[in-house]
C-alpha cells in the first residue's frame, strides 16, 4: 500500500521538479546546472499563461515532497530487512536490485533532505544545490524505473492478496501476522500486535496530513498562511502596500541607495540607438496594472497588483518591436540575482511590466525600486530587482 501511495505521488514530485529546470530557460543558458551533456531534457518555451503557472508546479512539487516524507520513513522501516541482508549478492539478478536499491533509497533520501534544507535557506551541505539536487534526481530516476520493473508484479501481488476494506475494519485485538515468506520480511517469531495494519496506516497518513497543512498554506496564501510554520518566509503580513514577502533585502544585495535614487535612468539597447529614460518618463508613458504572483524555487508565493511599462512597449521604443529574448541587469553587481534572460513569449506578454508601483504605492528599496521586472509564471529570481537597463535582441 505504500509503495502504491508513492508509485503515484513520487512521479509528480519528480515532473515537477524537471519542470521547475525548464522554467529556468536553460535554451538562454541561465539553468543551473548549465551543461548536463547526455541528461539534456527536451525543453520548450515556458508560457506565461496561466500567470499562477509556476506557482503551481513549484507549489506542488514543494508541498508535495514535504507530505510523501512519512510514507517515504514508513515504507523504509517496512522493508528494513532487506535494506541490510547479507550477504549484498547472490547473483547477477540480485546485484541488480540491490544497486538499483541503493540508487532508489540514497537517492530518494539525499533529494529530500536537500530539498527540505533549501527550502529552509540552510546551506550547511558546502556544495551548489542546484547542481546536486538535478543530478541526484537522476540518480533517483534511473534507480527507481529499475526498482519499479523488479517490484511492480510483487506490488501488484501484494495488494490483491487482501482487502483493503476489510483491512480498514480489523483492530488490533484481531490483527494477525503475514504468513512466513520467503524474502525475509516476515519474522520468524513475532511479538504480539501493538499497532493495527489501519492504525499503522493512519499514522503515516495523520503525518502526511500534517505536513500538508504546516506546509500549503505559504503557496494557497490566504488564512492558510498562517498555518504554514514549516516554510520560511513570514505567515502575517503588515498592513502597508509593500508589507509582503521579500526574499532579498536591498541591504543585503549592496544596491547604494544613490544609484537607486534621483540619478537613476533605465538604458534600453538593442536598436539602432540607446534609450535612457528616468522616473518620471517611464510613469509618464502609459501604465497598465495586474496580479502576479512572486513564486520562488524554494515553494513559498505571494499574489500582489503591480502596476508599471509593459515591457513590450519598451521594446518598441528600443526599437525591437519583436524581440527574440531580453537580456536584463541589476544595479545589483554580482549574485545569481543579478542578471536574468527572458524569453521572446515573457517580453511580449501585456501583463509583462516594468513595475514602479505595488498595491497602489511606491515600490520599497527592498521590493526593487525604482523599478522591477514582473512576468506572469516566470520563477521569482527571473523577476529581477533594482533594473539598470534592459538588452532587447532580434
Amino acid at each position: 500500500m505504500l509503495g502504491a501511495v508513492l508509485l503515484v505521488t513520487v512521479p509528480i514530485v519528480t515532473l515537477t521538479g524537471l519542470l521547475s529546470y525548464i522554467a529556468y530557460a536553460p535554451q538562454l543558458g541561465q539553468a543551473i546546472p548549465g551543461d548536463v551533456g547526455w541528461l539534456k531534457l527536451p525543453v520548450f518555451d515556458w508560457p506565461t499563461r496561466p500567470v499562477w503557472l509556476y506557482q503551481l508546479t513549484q507549489g506542488v512539487h514543494v508541498v508535495l515532497g514535504l507530505v510523501i516524507i512519512p510514507v517515504v520513513v514508513a515504507k523504509l522501516w517496512s522493508v528494513a530487512p532487506k535494506l541490510f541482508a547479507w550477504p549484498p549478492s547472490r547473483s547477477l539478478a540480485h546485484s541488480l536490485e540491490r544497486i538499483s536499491l541503493l540508487m532508489l533509497v540514497g537517492g530518494m533520501l539525499f533529494e529530500i533532505v536537500t530539498g527540505v534544507l533549501n527550502i529552509q535557506y540552510d546551506y550547511i551541505f558546502g556544495f551548489s544545490f542546484y547542481t546536486a539536487h538535478y543530478y541526484g534526481a537522476w540518480v533517483f530516476i534511473a534507480g527507481f524505473v529499475v526498482h519499479l520493473c523488479l517490484k511492480l508484479p510483487r506490488m501488484v501481488q501484494g495488494l490483491r492478496s487482501r482487502s483493503l476494506a476489510a483491512q480498514l475494519r480489523t483492530p488490533t485485538s484481531a490483527t494477525r501476522p503475514e504468513a512466513n515468506d520467503d524474502g525475509g520480511l516476515v519474522a520468524r517469531e513475532p511479538a504480539p500486535p501493538t499497532m493495527s495494519r489501519r492504525g499503522a496506516l493512519a499514522l503515516v497518513a495523520g503525518g502526511s496530513a500534517m505536513l500538508f497543512v504546516l506546509s500549503a498554506g505559504q503557496v494557497v496564501g490566504g488564512p492558510f498562511r498562517q498555518l504554514a510554520v514549516l516554510l520560511p518566509r513570514g505567515r502575517v503580513l503588515g498592513s502597508g502596500p509593500n508589507d509582503f514577502q521579500v526574499n532579498r533585502t536591498a541591504e543585503a544585495a549592496g544596491i547604494d541607495p544613490a544609484a537607486a535614487g534621483e540619478a537613476w535612468k533605465l538604458e534600453l539597447s538593442g536598436g539602432a540607438r540607446k534609450v535612457r529614460l528616468d522616473r518620471a518618463q517611464l510613469l509618464a508613458m502609459e501604465q497598465r496594472t495586474a496580479d502576479l504572483p512572486i513564486a520562488c524555487v524554494e515553494g513559498w508565493s505571494t499574489t500582489q497588483t503591480w502596476t508599471g511599462v509593459p515591457l513590450r512597449d519598451l521594446a518598441a521604443l528600443a526599437g525591437i518591436p519583436e524581440p527574440s529574448s531580453a537580456h536584463v541587469l541589476s544595479l545589483q553587481q554580482s549574485g545569481v540575482f543579478n542578471e536574468a534572460e527572458l524569453l521572446d513569449n515573457q517580453v511580449l506578454d501585456p501583463d509583462s511590466l516594468l513595475a514602479l508601483r505595488v498595491n497602489g504605492a511606491e515600490l520599497s528599496a527592498d521590493h526593487g525600486y525604482p523599478a522591477r521586472i514582473m512576468v506572469p509564471a516566470l520563477p521569482g529570481v527571473h523577476n529581477t530587482k533594482w533594473v539598470r537597463a534592459i538588452e532587447f535582441r532580434s
